[in-house]
């Protein structure tokens, strides 16, 4: 160790001999010391024991570069090779480590002497200040992030309007489309005595294969209307089955390419719930499963959905995938709001938590774990509906109400509809379905009350929802002031309410609905509700009792 600096060592510690500046290194306040050039500390004032709980000796007896943090050693290297050349040190931030293992944040001044072989430095402790600007750091990412998230939830609340919007034009097109196909099928099986079988057969595969793809259509855009909805949570008695299947068909084309799908269809019972947001919780998790594992070519991995009722009775759905499986320092995050092992502009961090909360509204449980062999597993558990826990109670017996059916009765008879849709095609179609009736087709509003205004009397208005000039809701309005019984025969055949006024108005009046594309059994069924004898005091705009068909 070389020979200390001050010019008289041995009665530096009497005070007598302290001289000014001596008292004013030992006081000083910021961490004062005088360096070798060899690497040693010469001399330091007792902040440094104070601030690191290192005893003198302990800092004296080792070369302080096996004190600072091994990130800043390179720096701090190199500053004092600039030392040593004569040059100035320039700033340097190290951190020192502390006899309790933690660290200290320092900013260093010092001045060599190279002739002395000594370097003197005063070193000031920033550690509160390092943490101030990693907090203000940190705020700073986590405001950018929710600036990203809210970016996000903007565009996905312009998709949902589009998605809506999009949804009701090509459920129009999509009406006639498969009305027609209904009535080619309906037709063709009075060509036997006209067509050689085979032929007819031909005729019949093609057109049930166009049919079977209208359908699919049908289902992929009420999927779309159904998640797109923006409208106060709506809850109602919910098949797991049938929601599992819509959101199976939204989220195919991610799964098909990189796995395949499973379906274990255990028994299970109805649920009440929002079905959007029970939707988006089934395709979030289905999401989620096929980018856990690689894209790969579909049979190298499997995504298994599995229903089954537990012992409590509640309906419970597990989606499993054959990935990686959930790391554990990932798994107690997964369900915090903003986490994401995704990258940046693919995950927002949001889906898993927005699910969770979703799950945990209901009165259930969503719950994430890893599978014995490989992959993870998602389960969720939801309470049975209301109606489902009384009919399975001892001693009960589910309620029932009776309705007398009248309609094959009412299928003799000829009704007079009127068909009100700005798109011809439609009231071509039901025309042609509805052969056994009358029926009026008219695309605006005002023809349909000059028609009514001329003595005209309907048993059933079938009326769009959704016109330009006079919309259906205006319509209804009107006719409500001038002949309230012909009012509440107004059927709404809608290919999606996507406005909250549209959804408000669809809510508030007691009229059936029917959604676009609809089945002729469907429109034919609805016909013989509204004649026969029984029709005016039992179909159900009469009652008031709105059959919903959404």
């Amino acid at each position: 160790m070389a020979s200390d600096p001050r010019p008289d060592c041995k009665d530096t510690h009497s005070p007598r001999s302290l001289t000014i500046a001596d008292e004013f290194f030992e006081t000083a306040l910021d961490h004062v010391a005088v360096a070798g050039l060899d690497g040693y500390f010469k001399r330091i004032n007792p902040a440094w024991s104070r601030t690191l709980g290192w005893s003198e000796t302990e800092l004296m007896s080792r070369p302080n570069i096996e004190f600072v943090h091994p990130e800043d050693r390179a720096a701090t290297l190199a500053g004092r090779h600039r030392l040593r050349a004569g040059q100035d040190m320039g700033p340097l931030t190290n951190r020192y480590l502390c006899k309790d293992g933690s660290f200290r944040w320092f900013e260093w001044r010092s001045v060599a002497k190279p002739e002395q072989g000594l370097v003197y430095a005063a070193a000031r402790d920033v550690t509160a200040q390092k943490q101030a600007e990693a907090d203000l750091a940190e705020a700073i990412t986590r405001e950018q992030k929710l600036q990203q998230q809210l970016l996000f939830a903007d565009r996905m609340a312009s998709v949902g309007t589009l998605a809506a919007g999009v949804a009701h034009e090509i459920n129009n097109p999509l009406a006639y489309v498969s009305g027609n196909l209904d009535l080619l099928l309906e037709e063709l099986s009075h060509l036997a005595d006209v067509l050689p079988a085979r032929r007819l057969e031909e005729m019949r595969t093609m057109a049930a294969d166009a049919r079977e793809g209208a359908d699919r259509i049908r289902k992929i855009v009420g999927g779309l209307r159904t998640f797109s909805r923006a409208e106060k949570e709506q809850r109602r008695v919910v098949s797991v089955p049938s929601l599992l299947d819509v959101s199976v068909s939204m989220t195919i084309n991610e799964i098909r390419h990189r796995a395949r799908l499973v379906r274990e269809n255990g028994k299970i019972p109805p649920v009440e719930a929002d079905d959007a947001r029970l939707g988006q919780v089934f395709i979030n998790l289905l999401i989620n499963a096929a980018h856990a594992v690689d894209e790969a070519p579909g049979d190298d991995h499997e995504i298994r959905i599995r229903t089954a009722t537990d012992a409590i009775g509640r309906a419970v759905i597990e989606i499993e995938d054959t990935g990686p499986g959930i790391p554990d320092d990932v798994m107690a995050r997964i369900f915090d709001p903003f986490f994401t092992t995704k990258p940046v502009g693919v995950g927002s961090g949001l889906g898993l938590s927005i699910c969770h909360n979703i799950v945990l509204s209901l009165g259930g449980s969503l719950t994430a774990s890893n599978r014995p062999d490989r992959g993870a597993s998602f389960r969720v558990a939801l309470p049975a509906a209301q109606a489902n826990r009384d009919a399975d109670a001892p001693g009960t017996a589910p309620a029932h109400v009776t309705v007398p059916d009248t309609r094959a009765e009412a299928r003799e008879l000829t009704a007079e509809v009127l068909v009100l849709d700005d798109e011809p095609s439609i009231g071509m179609v039901v025309d042609k379905l509805l052969k056994q009736h009358e029926v009026t087709a008219v695309t605006a509003a005002r023809r349909a009350l000059e028609l009514i205004e001329e003595g005209r009397r309907f048993d059933v208005i079938l009326c769009d929802l959704m016109m330009p000039e006079m919309s259906g809701m205006e319509f209804h309005a009107e006719l409500d002031r001038r002949d309230p019984d012909l009012a509440r025969r107004v059927v709404f055949i809608s290919g999606g309410a996507f406005t909250p006024d549209a959804h408000a108005f669809l809510e508030r009046v007691p009229n059936e609905q029917l959604a676009k594309p609809f089945r002729p059994s469907e429109i034919r069924d609805l016909i013989a509700r509204y004649v026969g004898p029984d029709a005016s005091t039992s179909h159900p705009a009469v009652h008031g009792v709105p059959i919903q068909m959404r």
